[in-house]
This record gives structure tokens, sequence and C-alpha cells, in this order.
């Protein structure tokens, strides 16, 4: 699964994960029904018990190169790459079919059906979360921080203000409206 397809700043980043049916970690759900708080306890959990998991971003350029859904891909095979274990398979969040390592099988509404892919949510999210701190250290002025590149008042406000800096999606209409002279 992804996180980051709709913010105006930084990185998507995908999550693959195998659990280990014999020790699952209890209250794994799709990320966004869970609080940051929880989704920061279950990521150890995760990680420690599922037979292997990977995390894979693509950069707010190559969502610019390649648009949003290449860059998924990219962060999809680059999340993968990373794992222990190369999957056979994999179950993919959605209706897109993405050209994986592996085969795919696409789940509409996944997140909420495989645990797994509900999993892979949380480690996708909770990645990126951390980048957009680190991405507020870099970039004060606008707050990632504490809306991870989402559209806020307080990030448009720092767009018109300061302009975009090199985390911004400049091609995004929302941007790219606030941008305009």
């Amino acid at each position: 699964d992804e996180a980051g397809r709709g913010p105006w700043a930084g990185p998507v980043s995908a999550g693959a994960v195998i659990l280990n049916p014999d020790d699952l970690p209890p209250g794994i759900d799709d990320s966004k029904a869970l609080t940051e708080k929880r989704r920061a306890a279950l990521e150890p959990e995760i990680k420690a018990r599922a037979l292997a998991w990977g995390v894979g971003f693509a950069s707010a350029r190559e969502i610019e190169e390649l648009n949003i859904i290449g860059a998924t891909g990219l962060a999809m095979c680059r999340a993968i790459e990373a794992m222990a274990i190369q999957p056979v398979a994999a179950l993919v969040d959605g209706n897109y079919k993405f050209k994986l390592p592996c085969p795919i099988q696409t789940v509409v509404g996944g997140d909420g059906l495989s645990l797994s892919i509900a999993a892979a949510s949380i480690l996708a999210k909770t990645a990126r979360d951390r980048v957009m701190i680190e991405l507020d250290a870099l970039y004060p002025a606008y707050g990632f921080a504490g809306h991870k590149g989402y559209n806020a008042p307080v990030h448009s406000e720092a767009l018109k203000r300061h302009g975009p800096c090199p985390e911004h999606r400049r091609t995004w209409g929302p941007v790219r409206a606030l941008l305009a002279p």
C-alpha cells in the first residue's frame, strides 16, 4: 500500500509486508483509521513479527517526472526490493495494475480487507510522516511536521508568502494555482 499520493509536497511512500499468520500483531487496521500514536506503536510490532517488510519512496521530483501513478509504482518496486524475502505475488490496494517485480492481485478497499495491506499502509504512512518531519527541519517556513505536506491553511499561506521549496509538487493544480500570477 502507499501513502502520500494527495499532498502538495514531499514523497510518495509504499510499504510491503509478508505477515506471519501464526504471529499477527493485534490492532492492525487501515492506517487512515488509526491515530498517529497508534500507528507509531504498531510500526515496531509489525516489523518485529513480519516474515519480511520493506518501505520505498519516490521523491517529489520523481512524482513530477513520472506522474503520481508512475511514482507510486516506483515506490512500490522499491518497497518490494527492500524486503528480506522477495514475494512470489503481491496484493495491491486499489484497482491499478502496477508493473511490479512479481505478479499482483488488486484489491479495491484492500487496506480494510487484508491485514498485510493494512500493515503495509501503516509502514508507508509512518515512514512518510518521518520524512516530512525531517523536511520540516530543512524548510521550517512551511510547517511540514504539522500537515505532512497536505492542504492546510498554514500551508497555503506559506506557499503564498515564500513560494515553493524543492519538495513541492509544482505541477499539481492547487500548488500551480497558488503560484499563478
